[in-house]
């Protein structure tokens, strides 16, 4: 079985979840996860976690993202984006220096409302579901973060930006928004995720290269593993009398670490540092966070079974 995350380049007409329902007969294994959805019409990074990195789901979710996409203006539809019915069409009367003042106007933290078609919840149903059933339901604002947007090319009514922006930012309703800020309407034509946190494009697979590597014997090298995810964070080793101990997930007290001479973990108070901990044989069997108020180490996320 794999473990590790794998950077999968999402094609266009693949859902995430048909990603992951692909991998699995590719792999031959059940669990895993991706990290993110991406809309059937949009491409780019996906990562993907594999056997014990599903723990690491939320925590790649979380990440900031950067995306290409094409706001075509002049157009409203029900989805934002050209797979959906055209609600209305204007003729765009902004010049290009108004339309570039719009879309950077976004940059900062902002209240978005989210899609009718999306997968959030309310009153325990989808969205989409009731999208598709012709209903349209009050939807709560929420704050994202835009952290900047690099506007690549203005050839109205289209205009082709790469956004770097926080997790729960929905690309589409973006677009929306500056059409509706310009006074003419407008929608998301086209969107590539280029960067998922650590995981950018260049160095993405498809689903057929994943599948010649795996044929080939090749993929391990191209997977990364649970420990690289946590380069930050320094690297502790527990002492041979003490392994019982980490493998069995238990908080750690110093006595219980090879500390080199001088080597102290304990942090003044109200401070909290994670580390990388691995047994005496090296090998690595979870994330702890030090623990002030007890003077000692506390599992944090543990990669112990297999």
């Amino acid at each position: 079985m794999y473990d590790g995350i794998l950077n999968v380049y999402k094609e266009k007409g693949y859902t995430s979840h048909d990603v992951v329902a692909k991998l699995r007969g590719i792999l031959g294994q059940k669990r895993i996860g991706h990290t993110g959805t991406l809309d059937p019409d949009a491409q780019g990074v996906l990562p993907v976690c594999l056997g014990k990195a599903t723990r690491l789901c939320d925590m790649l979710t979380d990440k900031t993202k950067i995306y290409r996409a094409v706001v075509l203006l002049g157009k409203e539809t029900d989805t934002q984006d050209l797979s959906g019915q055209v609600l209305q069409e204007k003729d765009v009367e902004a010049t290009r220096e108004e339309a570039v003042r719009a879309v950077l106007s976004f940059v900062g933290e902002y209240d978005q409302i989210p899609p009718m078609y999306s997968a959030l919840k309310v009153n325990g149903k989808k969205l989409y579901e009731l999208a598709r059933q012709g209903k349209v339901v009050e939807r709560e604002a929420r704050k994202v973060v835009i952290h900047e947007i690099v506007i690549e090319s203005v050839e109205l009514p289209r205009i082709t930006m790469s956004v770097h922006c926080s997790k729960g930012t929905y690309i589409r309703t973006l677009c929306h928004d500056i059409g509706r800020k310009l006074g003419c309407g407008g929608c998301m034509e086209s969107l590539v995720r280029t960067r998922s946190g650590q995981f950018c494009l260049e160095e993405s697979l498809t689903l057929s290269q994943i599948e010649r590597l795996c044929d080939q014997g090749g993929l391990t090298q191209r997977i990364t593993s649970i420990e690289d995810m946590f380069q930050g964070c320094p690297v502790l080793s527990t002492r041979p009398d003490s392994d019982r101990l980490v493998h069995n997930g238990n908080p750690l007290k110093a006595q219980e670490l090879d500390l080199g001479e001088g080597e102290d973990i304990r942090k003044g108070s109200g401070e909290y540092l994670h580390y990388r901990v691995r047994d005496s044989k090296g090998r690595f069997m979870g994330i702890y966070e030090w623990e002030q108020e007890r003077a000692r180490l506390k599992p944090w996320k543990m990669f112990l079974e297999g």
